[in-house]
């Protein structure tokens, strides 16, 4: 089974983003009413509504100008400068709309002028009774934005920094009080970097304890061209990554502004990691340096590795090369085979909404499900997880059954649900389904073997052709010996 609220080719309720200007834009399916907020559509006995409060760090770099919309333009209502709330109406049937600065308020509110600071916070609220179940955030490259919602599931925020210069689509889904899923899509942009064009660059996951799949990512303040080698094998030479113990591992291109680090095989279990930049100062172009930038240190934590063997209906977990439990499974079925292939756990969400018109499964058809799923451990952005499935239990063990999810009986996935962490590895052998994507969908990269992951560094390449320039240092700066 897959979430409703899967990212990639999956539609949220038929919702359609658009970026239009800096305001925070929503969708409106055409017909439904707009500007109306969740109590007067429950009053007129509507369809069910929440109303989202969203929060955004304004930049105010640009000049804090304003100018007031016509009702015609409602669905770009905002505010203005600095830290605002905007008030969002998300509905059953996936649209919604932008309110005014309050419930009741009469009149057009004044549009944002400004663009979202990348540097500062993304929230959404709930300003009714009821809870959040999911909440993506990506750009228009499929990038996803960490985030993580509050133990009362009410509230959301970004765990990992938004990317200057960017367009980005929000998907939010809920529940009101009567627990009727509701939700909306939303759009905004971030304002472009300011760093004087000096290239920087910003290390991910944030601070923390990871598993041994964990990913290491480099977002760079700019594109760098593939076609622009050298500079490439400068960048890629000045991130450094250290470890105790010390592994062999490498960077790999994903795209002109994104890097990934892993080892050549899984970290060492409790391995402190040491992400650091030696741009500042560097010549990365031609009149074009690099600027400074934060570090990042990780530690790693037991190696967790969760093997399912979708042939034999059954997922066994080690901890440290040790089996700690066998659990009966059920897997993808025709036409739903699970992908095959090593991901690695991107999240927890204690409980997820599912419906089978995310992933194409019409209303009314034999295949259409609408659950809520419990214990749901997350492996791909478009919707993979490992859940609780008690619908499926004289299945586990015996035959696959789901939409493409791994499922088990609810003590096992909450079992597992403790067990694992970020950067775990669970791992898919014998399911006759596709084969996991290195990039995009979430961590894909262990796919790739050694030799095909160093075929995605400019610095590899460049030392086979012993063509590596020394990097050159602008003489206005000083590189440091780093930590």
């Amino acid at each position: 089974m897959t979430s409703a609220h899967g990212a990639g080719r999956n539609r949220l309720w038929g919702a359609v983003a658009a970026v239009a200007g800096a305001a925070l834009v929503v969708a409106a399916a055409p017909g439904r009413p707009v500007g109306s907020d969740a109590s007067r559509l429950a009053a007129e006995g509507a369809e069910a509504a929440v109303t989202l409060l969203v929060g955004r760090a304004l930049d105010e770099g640009h000049g804090n100008v304003t100018v007031r919309c016509p009702a015609e333009k409602a669905l770009q209502a905002g505010l203005c400068d600095g830290w605002r709330q905007q008030r969002v109406l998300a509905t059953a049937w996936g649209a919604g709309s932008v309110l005014g600065r309050a419930a009741g308020s009469a009149g057009p509110a004044p549009t944002v002028a400004l663009p979202t600071d990348a540097d500062g916070p993304l929230e959404i609220a709930l300003a009714d009774p009821g809870r959040l179940t999911d909440v993506t955030v990506h750009d228009r490259h499929g990038r996803y934005v960490g985030g993580a919602l509050d133990p009362r599931s009410r509230r959301w925020a970004n765990t990992e920094p938004l990317r200057a210069g960017e367009e980005y689509t929000v998907r939010v889904g809920a529940q009101d009080v009567a627990g009727t899923p509701v939700g909306v899509t939303m759009a905004f942009r971030t304002a472009p970097p300011t760093d004087d064009g000096r290239l920087t660059v910003e290390f991910g996951p944030k601070e923390g304890t990871y598993g041994a799949g964990q990913i290491v990512t480099a977002s760079l303040s700019r594109p760098v061209a593939a076609t622009d080698r050298t500079v490439r094998a400068r960048v890629e030479q000045a991130l450094q990554v250290t470890s105790e113990p010390a592994v062999e591992g490498g960077w790999h291109w994903v795209d002109d502004s994104t890097l990934h680090y892993r080892p050549r095989t899984y970290w060492p279990a409790h391995a402190v990691v040491h992400v650091r930049s030696g741009l500042d100062g560097v010549e990365v172009g031609e009149h074009a340096y690099g600027g400074p930038s934060d570090g990042l240190d990780l530690t790693i934590g037991d190696r967790v590795e969760a093997v399912t063997d979708a042939a034999e209906h059954e997922m066994t977990v080690r901890r440290n090369g040790r089996v700690i439990r066998t659990i009966p499974v059920t897997t993808g079925k025709a036409g739903f085979r699970t992908r095959t292939g090593v991901k690695v756990v991107l999240g927890k969400e204690l409980e997820v909404r599912m419906r089978g018109d995310s992933v194409g499964i019409g209303r009314g058809t034999s295949e259409f499900y609408d659950l809520p799923v419990r214990y749901a451990t997350r492996v791909t952005w478009s919707g993979e997880y490992v859940h609780a499935a008690p619908w499926s239990v004289e299945a586990q063990g015996e035959e696959n059954v789901s939409h493409g999810c791994t499922g088990m009986s609810t003590a096992d996935a909450a079992w597992f649900f403790a067990t694992v962490r970020e950067g775990d590895v669970v791992e898919v052998v014998n399911s006759g389904g596709e084969k996991m994507a290195p990039f995009g969908n979430g961590y894909g990269d262990w796919n790739l073997d050694w030799p095909a992951w160093q075929q995605g560094s400019a610095l590899a390449a460049a030392r086979q052709a012993s063509s590596v320039p020394p990097p050159a240092v602008h003489a206005s700066s000083r590189l440091r010996p780093l930590a």
